[in-house]
């Protein structure tokens, strides 16, 4: 816990290291920690179908059409939302809405 209380004070004094450019600082941080966060969550909502689907198909390999198709489903709207984060942070980083 101490090591992210260091990290997240050495981004603030990257942060503050501009005079006027505070509000972009603060939007390259919020930028990246949001899409890392967004990956981490997809990683895991990804893994986590995956071992659903493999587990499916083991106990009942006649619907392995079915479950699969399903599993690139599932897994699309996941990519989804981590695409959608990393828009808002592209939208954060060149048109910020806030200058």
């Amino acid at each position: 816990m101490k090591k992210l209380l260091f990290v997240f004070l050495a981004l603030a004094g990257v942060a503050f290291a501009a005079d006027g450019e505070m509000i972009k600082s603060y939007s390259a941080i919020a930028a990246g920690i949001g899409l890392g966060i967004a990956a981490l969550g997809g990683a895991v909502g990804m893994g986590n179908t995956a071992a659903a689907t493999i587990s499916g198909m083991a106990r009942n390999p006649g619907v392995g059409g079915k479950i699969m198709t399903t599993m690139f489903i599932a897994i699309a709207m996941i990519e989804a939302q981590v695409i959608y984060t990393l828009v808002v942070g592209l939208i954060l980083l060149y048109a910020n809405p806030l200058l």
